[in-house]
């Protein structure tokens, strides 16, 4: 991948508006916008704080108004869209460069006056720093004026309507937030200017509320001689600022924070430029949790927040495979903490509420995820420690627990019912349920045939009975294999149903998990067969489709409405996650001779990395041509997954 992009990657304002970037700041706060400087969806911020970690966030600074003056003469380094385009703002025809390496930095020209800015987020700490360094080459004065674009308003939401901004001596406070700040420009305060009329591309296109409100309430100047260099740095923070210097400040942030990302480049130890990249991608999704004092994982940026499916997939690549065992056991440790009747939480609960536990698959993953960290580490203590939690899942889904998950005669599971959608084709829209799964699902199966196997294997490790866990294992493999295969299809059927249902030939990205999991339920001829049918229907450079084309029901697009973004969500659309399930599939089933081929297709994930959020893998894709990301724009499952591949391969 590239970290480097110029003129020719913004020749319009669009063009601008479809790449971005993501900082965070460990407590599940960010700050991304797109190489034009400006946000492309009501969700993206310069500042997005996390008042509760990890998901209490709110829009700050929406964007910042950089205009530079010379010879009496205003010219805006800004790009912006407006409801009616006639006062759209147009700075991304004076920017040269963008780059992200591991900072954003942008370089401005106008006339013979240079202008390079960066920021960065302290980890740990709502504080957000920018410096800016003007090179004037001119024989006559230059000012550099920044305005910030003030919304103190939730994540996604717009300020209210009457609500009101002071700034004064270092403190912008509204809707009871005090935002502190120092800077060695010149800070002037003005009566409060509403603007509510920014227009959100990317909102647009997908269906959601494309219009933003944000207000203005004083700016930061710095002037600079003819002929001289000078540096504007400001600092914000949620915390007091007792430093007098800004630009020490912000160096002091740049260089600690540029520090702890080599730190865990250098842990994880890939030698290969895209690996490194997705490990300190990675590292924007390990975030802390307040209510738990222990670390859980972002599903995505900019949109979701910690679940207990999406973690428990995104750990084993983002923590284990970057060897960041501490992390790996706290989020293990956050998760134990809510575990009740055998299951693990799909969303956790904030201030008062409860936990929803609508997922089949967390609790079996959660097992697959302890074992996959016990390959690497050898930590046996551990998973001593986490015995009970495991012999819970497994005794509660062999008994029956919640949502109808229970084991049926045959040794297989069964799960869902009536409304409940329990597997990550979770979509349901009133009473219609998109991609009904109830029943027998292939990829729960194969989990709890893993887990099983794994229970036998751990109790053995740790002195325990574990005889019933392999008989267990031993008939759900042999059921899995008489009622999953399709000679018909030469590949595994998605879900056994009651009656036969029609949902059951689907060919559907859910069969890889039965290949790439550790344990070895197909035999090497199936396996082999799974992998070449997934990509002859299923495949594409930036993850899998969730359908195959063939099937009367696949969508080919992803967009519209909310209505009809649901009905596509997983009925073709493609999917970055599964993807390093189907490398790693590829792996086990064809060994030595898939190595070369492996290594290709990851190399194919350059031009994925540049595209929509740069160094990062998209929640998913277009279904018929995956050319450009939707959804989240930066995914923990689809980095965490790859990266799993990365680390196979070593």
């Amino acid at each position: 991948m590239s970290n480097r992009f110029g003129k020719n990657d913004w020749k319009t304002i669009d063009e601008g508006l479809s790449r971005c970037y993501l900082l965070a700041n460990g407590l599940g706060g960010f700050s991304s916008l797109s190489v034009a400087g400006s946000p492309a969806q009501n969700s993206q911020a310069l500042f997005m704080a996390c008042v509760k970690a990890p998901n209490q966030r709110v829009s700050l600074i929406s964007w910042m108004l950089e205009e530079v003056t010379q010879d009496g003469k205003t010219v805006s380094l800004s790009s912006q869209s407006f409801v009616d385009f006639t006062k759209n703002l147009d700075g991304f025809t004076r920017l040269d460069s963008f780059s992200l390496d591991p900072f954003p930095r942008w370089t401005f020209k106008q006339g013979g006056v240079e202008i390079i800015k960066e920021l960065a987020m302290e980890h740990g700490k709502n504080t957000l720093a920018l410096r800016y360094v003007v090179r004037n080459q001119t024989d006559s004065e230059a000012a550099l004026s920044i305005t910030p674009q003030l919304q103190f308003a939730p994540k996604g939401e717009q300020p209210e309507p009457l609500q009101e901004y002071t700034t004064s001596q270092g403190l912008i406070q509204s809707a009871g937030i005090g935002l502190h700040f120092i800077t060695n420009g010149e800070c002037e305060t003005f009566e409060t200017k509403l603007v509510a009329d920014a227009y959100f591309h990317k909102d647009a296109t997908e269906g959601r509320k494309a219009v933003g409100v944000m207000a203005s309430n004083h700016s930061i100047k710095l002037v600079v001689p003819p002929l001289a260099n000078s540096e504007l740095a400001v600092v914000y923070s949620l915390d007091a600022l007792e430093q007098s210097s800004a630009q020490s400040l912000a160096q002091e942030i740049f260089a600690n924070e540029a520090a702890r990302l080599q730190s865990l480049e250098d842990k994880a130890g890939f030698e290969c430029g895209i690996a490194k990249t997705l490990t300190r991608s990675a590292d924007a999704f390990i975030v802390f949790r307040e209510s738990t004092q222990g670390k859980t994982i972002i599903a995505g940026y900019p949109l979701f927040e910690d679940w207990g499916r999406d973690t428990m997939i995104a750990l084993v690549g983002c923590c284990i495979s970057t060897k960041r065992f501490e992390d790996a056991k706290s989020i293990f440790r956050t998760f134990i903490k809510y575990l009740k009747d055998g299951l693990m939480p799909n969303i956790f609960p904030e201030g008062e509420s409860v936990p929803a536990y609508n997922t089949a698959d967390a609790a079996l993953l959660f097992i697959v995820a302890i074992q996959e960290y016990f390959n690497v580490s050898n930590d046996l203590s551990f998973v001593e420690e986490a015995w009970p939690a495991m012999a819970e899942i497994i005794e509660k889904y062999s008994s029956g627990t919640s949502y109808n998950i229970h084991e049926d005669s045959d040794g297989l599971i069964i799960a869902g019912s009536g409304f409940d959608q329990v597997t990550w084709m979770d979509v349901r829209i009133g009473d219609i349920l998109p991609t009904p799964r109830h029943g027998k699902p292939v990829e729960i199966n194969a989990y709890w045939n893993n887990c099983l196997e794994a229970m036998a294997r751990f109790a053995g490790l740790l002195h325990k009975d574990g005889a019933e866990y392999s008989k267990k294992a031993e008939k759900a493999k042999e059921s899995f294999n008489s009622k999953f295969w399709s000679d018909e299809l030469s590949c595994l059927k998605d879900v056994i149903t009651e009656n036969g249902d029609p949902c059951e030939s689907q060919i559907r990205c859910n069969q890889i998990w039965a290949v790439s999991l550790p344990s070895k339920i197909l035999d090497t001829e199936r396996e082999k067969k799974v992998v070449r049918k997934v990509y002859q229907e299923l495949y594409t450079p930036c993850g899998l489709r969730s359908l195959s084309p063939s099937d009367p029901e696949f969508k080919p697009a992803y967009g519209g409405n909310m209505f009809s973004r649901d009905l596509s969500y997983h009925q073709g659309t493609v999917w970055g996650f599964p993807l390093g399930g189907f490398l790693l599939a590829d792996l086990k089933a064809n060994g030595d001779e898939a190595v070369e081929r492996v290594k290709s297709r990851l190399q194919d994930l350059g031009p994925v990395l540049d595209e929509g959020c740069i160094g990062q893998i998209a929640e998913i894709y277009d279904g018929l041509v995956p050319a450009a990301s939707r959804g989240c724009y930066a995914q923990a499952w689809s980095v965490g997954e790859v990266l799993r591949v990365f680390d196979k391969l070593r």
